[in-house]
């Protein structure tokens, strides 16, 4: 591994040396990063900056309220992007269709997909706020359509978010593990700062918004149950509730500490087979995840399998420490099953193979 003060552009020369279009890739993520340096300056700034101007809120193509900043961050990566030669397209949660690349600029073989300010109802608050991206290659000459796009989370060749926190965190994957990178304001350098991060299989902490309870299906109504229930319940240990209304944020700290993020389909819209995207918000999220030892799942399937249908589908996430998402991909199959019973598999009971007393 590398060793010393290694920056971005360092790593991904190690990273990368030997792989199809490497050299396009590397230039594509400094790229990445030199918006979200942008992006950081931009965010730090808050209220001097006009970001909280209610008055100036805008609707996006899905019908959600944009604050002004989606709208410049959105923009900001576009223009740090859309020049090199290295992309195709490009696609985001704010823009109804993929974006042309102006005629003055050649085309590249990749496809960036991002949502350029995840958690943006945190700005007037003052909380962690971040961007999400994913890359995938262009399997074609012409002009990339919708339906280039459409691509399984198995076929990323990189993956990260930005947050933009007390520090401005990149972390990143390109297939070779998780590794996180700090912002040196100084140097104007990510450095690497988290190489190899793991998330720890097992946990007692879930992150979920309970006031959408009533809307679950019962597999995720009896998994959250149980965790509250603590030591009185069937785990018999106690768990902690954490919620920062951004993914960013909670897979940041799944990364970190570990725990488990739940985002789960529910009959609250009918019309909507979940809240969050596939293509820029899970499929990114779930590589990082996977790559870093956990798993990320809709419930019932492993979510980097799924086959896309549309640039904004939505789809339900559950992602983090490997022996929960597997316990709640258990709940769903005996839910489906009509087996569902109380908590008797042989699996996950108090003295389970999933259970550290069981494996010493």
């Amino acid at each position: 591994m590398l060793h010393g003060r290694t920056t971005l552009s360092k790593f991904l020369i190690e990273q990368l040396r030997g792989s199809p279009d490497s050299n396009a890739l590397a230039a594509l993520l400094v790229d990445v990063a030199a918006a979200i340096k942008t992006i950081s300056a931009v965010a730090a700034k808050g209220a001097l900056g006009g970001g909280n101007q209610e008055s100036l809120e805008t609707v996006n193509v899905q019908g959600e309220t944009q604050k002004p900043l989606d709208v410049l961050t959105n923009e900001i990566i576009l223009r740090h992007c859309d020049w090199g030669g290295l992309v195709a397209s490009m696609a985001s949660e704010e823009m109804e269709g993929p974006f042309e690349i102006p005629a003055e600029y050649a085309r590249g073989r990749l496809l960036l997909l991002f949502d350029p300010l995840d958690g943006s109802a945190n700005i007037d608050l003052n909380v962690a706020i971040g961007t999400i991206f994913s890359v995938l290659v262009h399997q074609g000459d012409a002009a990339p359509r919708v339906g280039d796009f459409l691509q399984p989370g198995n076929r990323q060749i990189a993956a990260g978010y930005a947050i933009y926190g007390p520090s401005t965190v990149l972390v990143l994957s390109v297939g070779r593990g998780t590794h996180g990178f700090t912002l040196d304001r100084e140097i104007g350098n990510f450095v690497l700062t988290h190489p190899d991060l793991r998330v720890p299989e097992e946990t007692s902490e879930f992150a979920i918004n309970t006031s959408n309870e009533r809307f679950w299906e019962p597999p995720m109504q009896r998994y959250v149950q149980e965790c509250k229930a603590g030591k009185t319940g069937p785990r018999g240990r106690d768990f902690n509730m954490r919620w920062f209304a951004a993914m960013v944020a909670e897979v940041h700290r799944i990364l970190i500490r570990g725990g488990v993020f739940m985002y789960p389909r529910d009959n609250k819209d009918p019309k909507k087979a979940g809240r969050l995207r596939l293509l820029y918000e899970a499929n990114p999220m779930a590589m990082l995840i996977e790559q870093a030892g956990g798993a990320a799942s809709t419930g019932r399937a492993r979510l980097l399998d799924q086959q896309p249908d549309s640039l904004h589908q939505r789809i339900g996430v559950v992602l983090g420490s490997r022996r929960e998402v597997e316990r709640i991909e258990h709940y769903h199959c005996v839910f489906d099953a009509g087996t569902d019973k109380p908590f008797t598999s042989p699996l996950f009971n108090e003295r389970s193979l999933f259970r550290p007393e069981a494996r010493a």
